[in-house]
């Protein structure tokens, strides 16, 4: 697979694991190396359908095969699982495979559903994930690196909805923004998301 990229990779060791045989075939060829013939008696299968389940195995750097006399002979691949597994796991590879997904897309239907023409709100929706878009919406109205004593807060909060209370206090327990001493402040995103992974 050294020709795929990293998904396509991924596809096809997912294919290949998505079949019951192609599993016995693996698990067998834990024990022993073998060739097409045997495993075809071993599991009541044709050989020519355990030559395609080899194919895909091999497609999937599962398997390799050597020639011995008039067979095949198929060899599990050493390590094959668990190096395809670590790669599967890196924290580098899972965001990748979700790279050309439009991830803004939930908010922007929620914000479509609960926003006025003017940018203010219809109401303050009740629901945990629509409220967290809302709020992701409201705090971009906050700049970085500055502090905002509450009368702002509440003017600039004013713009999206009457209940400016309620916006601050969600704004601080989804992380979104800090208090302290009737000062505010927006965090940064790499802060929301420490938040988030402690269970802020």
């Amino acid at each position: 697979m050294t020709d795929l990229t990293p998904d396509e990779q991924l596809l096809e060791f997912f294919k290949a694991l998505a079949d019951a045989n192609r599993l016995k075939i693996i698990g067998l060829l834990a024990q022993s190396d073998l060739s097409v013939e045997e495993l075809a008696a071993m599991l009541g299968l044709r050989p020519s359908t355990v030559s395609h389940h080899l194919m895909v195995l091999s497609l999937a750097n599962l398997v390799s095969a050597r020639a011995e006399s008039y067979y095949n002979v198929y060899t599990l691949k050493p390590g094959a699982l668990e190096g395809m597994a670590k790669t599967m796991l890196a924290q580098e590879t899972l965001p990748s495979i979700a790279a050309g997904v439009d991830t803004n897309a939930y908010d922007r239907k929620v914000l479509h559903d609960v926003l006025l023409p003017d940018g203010r709100l219809k109401i303050i929706p009740a629901q945990r994930k629509k409220l967290e878009a809302v709020l992701r919406h409201i705090v971009a109205a906050f700049e970085m690196d500055v502090r905002y004593p509450e009368k702002q807060v509440n003017e600039i909060l004013a713009q999206f909805h009457e209940d400016t209370a309620t916006l601050r206090r969600e704004l601080i327990g989804h992380k979104l923004m800090a208090r302290e001493a009737g000062i505010y402040w927006r965090l940064s995103d790499s802060a929301n998301s420490r938040a988030a992974d402690s269970g802020g």
